[in-house]
């Protein structure tokens, strides 16, 4: 495997006729390889890059439980995360927190930043390889957890995050997709899901690392940020943390480890205005990288797996 295949259009080919005609082949690299990137489709805008996803994902699958905001252009198909462009958001599988998960990503450049930006890519049955195995052991064992505290300040509104400002519906939600919730007297909400840190992809029976642990967790944070946050909310109110699944916090170095190990294994391509990638999102883990300028890439979520 590859990671990323990639693939080149006629220069200027309409994405909607190329994917029809292409889209067997795209299904059959990303099997093979994980993801694939096309380059030379036109995508003058967003409607037309709209398109282009859906005519990949299909039917798409609505985001619930997202940790930053973004805007939905259709079923399925969103804006990138809002996320400050000077900060990262580091190796992480989408919802992988989630107990459904899309199974297929579709990303459309409408506009590449001016430098930076890239999506970068690893293969996540490649760093389960490479991580300690005693840490593999702890996580298998004990699972992660994740903690949120939704507030009107920072993050995502839990109105947003649950798609209904109706408190029985998101405790319904919680009852059925085990996470616990706890309301505050200001109308704010904390949350605690456990998962497990390492999946067995359905499709190829590869064991893979699939979770958020380290971009999730307080290290990861820029160090001001960090401070600031903890200084404003305290350490329990953090928007989001992860710990190993017993609830034990997790130490800096753990968490620079993964990160590590990720980065040893990140496949990068410079955005290119029309490019196209599909990703197998259990195989396949993404990032985005700090950048500069207009950036606008839609992502598509398809094919989703039930845990």
């Amino acid at each position: 495997m590859t990671l990323l295949a990639r693939l080149t259009a006629d220069p200027g080919a309409d994405a909607g006729s190329w994917i029809a005609e292409h889209l067997a082949e795209l299904r059959e690299s990303v099997a093979t390889n994980g993801a694939v990137l096309v380059r030379g489709l036109a995508l003058p805008d967003r409607a037309a890059a709209v398109a282009a996803v859906r005519a990949v994902i299909g039917e798409g699958m609505a985001e619930r439980e997202g940790f930053a905001p973004r805007d939905c252009h259709a079923p399925g198909v969103y804006s990138s995360s809002h996320w400050p462009a000077d900060q990262p958001q580091c190796m992480h599988h989408e919802l992988s927190y989630a107990s459904s998960a899309p199974g297929l990503l579709a990303f459309a450049c409408v506009t590449p930043p001016a430098t930076g930006g890239v999506t970068g890519l690893a293969d996540a049955a490649a760093v389960l390889r490479d991580l300690p195995v005693e840490l593999v052991e702890r996580f298998e064992r004990h699972g992660w957890q994740l903690t949120r505290s939704y507030n009107p300040l920072v993050g995502t509104a839990w109105q947003d995050a649950f798609g209904t400002a109706d408190r029985a519906e998101v405790e319904r939600y919680c009852a059925e997709n085990g996470l616990t919730a706890d309301w505050h007297p200001d109308g704010a909400l904390t949350t605690a899901q456990t998962r497990p840190a390492v999946r067995t992809h359905p499709g190829t029976g590869e064991r893979v690392w699939f979770n958020q642990i380290a971009f999730l967790n307080e290290w990861t944070m820029e160090p001001a940020v960090r401070e600031f946050l903890v200084a404003e909310f305290g350490p329990e109110g953090l928007p989001f943390n992860t710990f190993t699944g017993d609830g034990s916090p997790l130490d800096k170095d753990t968490v620079d480890l993964i990160n590590d190990v990720y980065e040893k294994h990140t496949v990068r391509e410079p955005w290119q205005r029309g490019n196209l990638m599909v990703v197998d999102n259990l195989r396949v883990a993404h990032s985005r990288e700090p950048y500069q300028g207009d950036r606008e890439i839609l992502v598509g979520l398809g094919e989703p797996v039930r845990f």
